[in-house]
């Protein structure tokens, strides 16, 4: 019996372990967390609208299920040639390796905003920042980063406190490369809440009383930086057009650098799903001895959504605004969920308007 095995209980990594499971292979899941949380409304958690119990599901009680195993312990490294990993405390050989371990905020070797800015990468991070929000030891919050998430902890933290809120971006414009209207559309609602914006502007030190939470990138585990195959700054993997970068290792969601139409695929829940299958498809496909398929990404868009029901976004091309693009997020989020209790919990928190 081959022996599979899975880095990351993400999207990709869950996604893959399904597809998986429908065959009759030895299935290791691999994460240094024990659950997998729900990255795309943990913004929620702030604002106190989702229950934070509703978006995680524990790993080991999800792949026991698909007759798999599960290992809570961070990959060191990666032996390509000799298949294998090294782990916190063992060694662990394989006959098929997928890497899909996501990604993690980067603090850009800046140490002193790494030990005292929070980040959420985690329902672990969210509470940690509602202990400190209820320690209430601060004059006002800063965000550092426009990007996606820096607006949707700065608005969803609106949605709780009075005092100033302010998004530090070092580039001259919010949300990098979307189109301009977007901008315009998340900037005015951003003066709408009196959130401060500060373009073209970095921060050197962290003024007192002072709560900084840090959203300005995010890149790779330290393993894959230290595998030597081609990749982005970020270390994304440069993969092929089946997903691999060796013949007995596939790599899908967020560490995958997927080339599409001249440019890297961006990364997205969407395509960290269809990855995640694809390439347990494909592993399937080789070890039957049979051709590999080719990944054709398929977008359907996104939304930038913000809890005063002023979203915006771009679905199937269109422009969707306000509540019709808070409603697009929560169905796709909902839909998304793992468990039915999961879906339910989500769905009552919404209709009662907060956990």
């Amino acid at each position: 019996m081959k022996k599979i095995v899975i880095v990351g209980g993400g999207f990709a990594g869950i996604s893959a372990v399904k597809t998986l499971a429908k065959s009759k292979l030895e299935l290791v899941l691999i994460d240094k967390k024990q659950s997998w949380d729900f990255l795309p409304c943990l913004p929620d958690i702030l604002s106190q609208k989702i229950n934070p119990v509703f978006l995680t599901v524990n790993l080991a009680d999800f792949i026991k299920k698909l007759g798999g195993k599960f290992i809570n312990q961070e990959v060191k490294s990666v032996d390509l040639a000799q298949k294998n990993l090294k782990l916190d405390s063992q060694d662990l050989s394989y006959d098929y390796l997928l890497l899909c371990s996501g990604t993690k905020t980067n603090f850009f070797g800046n140490s002193e905003m790494k030990r005292q800015a929070l980040k959420l990468d985690s329902i672990a991070d969210a509470e940690l920042i509602l202990s400190r929000l209820e320690k209430d030891d601060f004059d006002k919050i800063v965000v550092i980063g426009g990007g996606y998430t820096g607006i949707e902890i700065a608005t969803n933290l609106r949605q709780r406190q009075a005092k100033p809120i302010s998004i530090i971006e070092k580039s001259p414009n919010l949300l990098g490369t979307l189109p301009q209207w977007m901008k315009d559309y998340v900037k005015a609602n951003l003066d709408r809440l009196n959130i401060e914006v500060l373009a073209s502007s970095e921060i050197s030190q962290i003024p007192k009383r002072t709560l900084l939470i840090w959203s300005a990138g995010v890149k790779s585990d330290d393993y894959i930086f230290n595998l030597k195959q081609n990749k982005t700054p970020q270390g994304r993997l440069k993969v092929d057009k089946y997903l691999k970068i060796t013949d007995n290792c596939f790599v899908a969601g967020d560490i995958a650098n997927f080339d599409y139409r001249s440019r890297p695929l961006r990364m997205s829940i969407q395509f960290a799903i269809t990855q995640g299958r694809l390439a347990a498809r494909n592993i399937i496909n080789s070890i039957k001895g049979k051709p590999l398929t080719e990944y054709k990404p398929k977008d359907l868009g996104y939304v930038i959504p913000m809890p005063n029901n002023k979203s915006c976004g771009l679905v199937l091309g269109l422009r969707v605004k306000s509540r019709l693009a808070t409603f697009l997020h929560y169905f796709m989020c909902i839909f998304r969920s793992e468990s039915f209790k999961n879906k339910l919990g989500i769905i009552k928190n919404l209709i009662k308007g907060g956990a």
